[in-house]
């Protein structure tokens, strides 16, 4: 958790929100495996130029492949107790954090991109870490506890290849400005069972 640079929280009351709505919550989280996976793909046709670098490819397609395998470990767990996987789903933090994406500006484009996947992961990692410590459920508590390093992971490699980008100094002060907004998104964010829900 210290090696995350949130600028905002996230109280342990949260996580006993919305862990008394597992299923609500289990729904919630194959939704966003599933973007994250689609997320990653769709980062491949970012690269300004025509042939993205091999790592580039390389560093995507893993990510991809991460999320289409917790994808298949939520829906699996959240079949076996009784749950559905909704058709329809909205996440209004992730819809928000899209907001401050400059669109048709390039370079800086592709640097709010990753910026964003890399807070996405960041917030994930941090929460997964409450969900795992603040669960009576052991198999609910293992899930959590097994997911937070590989969020960490894929935050790592996001901020890593925005710093990548031309110009380090620019992208310190965009990745500045992007951690104060994320801290005002997630705190405005409404309660509910979902993994970046707001405080009740």
């Amino acid at each position: 958790m210290s090696n995350l640079p949130l600028r905002w929280h996230t109280p342990d009351e949260w996580a006993l929100q919305v862990l008394r709505e597992p299923l609500a919550l289990l729904n919630d989280h194959a939704h966003l495996e599933k973007k994250a996976a689609s997320n990653a793909l769709e980062l491949l046709h970012r690269w300004p130029e025509p042939n993205p670098p091999e790592n580039w490819v390389h560093m995507m397609t893993a990510i991809a492949r991460d999320e289409v395998d917790h994808l298949a470990t939520v829906v699996r767990l959240l079949a076996r107790r009784g749950g559905e996987l909704t058709r329809m789903h909205r996440s209004q933090y992730a819809a928000d954090l899209r907001n401050l994406v400059r669109l048709g500006e390039g370079t800086d484009e592709l640097m709010d991109r990753l910026m964003i996947s890399a807070l996405i992961e960041a917030r994930s990692c941090e929460r997964f870490t409450l969900l795992g410590n603040h669960s009576d459920d052991r198999e609910l508590a293992k899930l959590y506890n097994d997911l937070h390093a590989s969020e960490e992971g894929h935050y790592h490699v996001f901020i890593n290849l925005a710093r990548s980008l031309p110009d380090i100094a620019k992208v310190e002060e965009r990745w500045n400005e992007m951690l104060d907004a994320e801290a005002d998104i997630i705190a405005a964010q409404p309660p509910g069972p979902s993994v970046h829900s707001g405080l009740a």
